[in-house]
């Protein structure tokens, strides 16, 4: 992964991109490009380095959190360095996940991200679809999911609810109907839901 980060380094300097770790068992690290240059990264990825191939495409919605961070600070006349922890507030956003494989060489999977402004008003990343056509049908599935807006998507519209859905259902904060809409016979925790707003009203 460190050699393909180097590589579009080199061809697009300009390009913001940054490695992403993963520390669990898989060791398998991802690659987080800015919005701007997505499109220029992916055309790289697949035109020099050779993944011609997009296999998925799936969201994921980071809700605002605090990180520790250990930092250097100097203190005392003689300037001495104490290591201090820190917390600072990450404001939430929501970011697009690709899957991608070199047909040719036999390789990958290699993970790419884009990050989108915000939860709420910033949500647009570009689209990678005129780079892989197979992102085309699960870009609309994110956006119908998580609210992610693909500019230069050729048909943005929902996949799976219909069009005068409000929500965005795989959306953490996103709050289940207790109306029955979904279950004529409710049961369980949508009964108590309906049992909960009829005694309220």
């Amino acid at each position: 992964m460190t050699e393909v980060l180097q590589a579009i380094l080199a061809a697009i300097p300009s390009a913001s991109v940054e490695l992403v770790r993963n520390p669990g068992p898989s060791g398998q690290h991802s690659l987080l490009v800015g919005r701007d240059h997505a499109l220029a990264v992916a055309e790289f990825l697949r035109d020099t380095l050779g993944f011609d191939f997009c296999s998925n495409v799936t969201g994921v919605d980071w809700l605002p959190h605090k990180v520790k961070q250990t930092v250097l600070r100097k203190e005392g006349a003689d300037a001495k360095e104490v290591r201090e922890t820190v917390e600072r507030e990450v404001p939430g956003f929501l970011e697009a996940v690709y899957h991608l494989y070199s047909i040719a060489k036999k390789s990958g999977p290699l993970t790419l991200r884009v990050r989108t402004g915000d939860r709420a008003g910033d949500v647009s990343v570009p689209s990678l679809t005129p780079v892989w056509k197979s992102a085309e049908f699960q870009e609309r599935e994110a956006y119908d999911l998580f609210g992610i807006r693909f500019t230069g998507h050729p048909d943005l519209r929902r996949i799976l609810m219909w069009d005068g859905f409000a929500d965005h259902p795989m959306r953490k904060d996103y709050v289940a109907p207790d109306d029955c809409e979904y279950e004529p016979t409710p049961h369980g925790a949508v009964l108590a839901r309906v049992n909960a707003r009829t005694e309220a009203a």
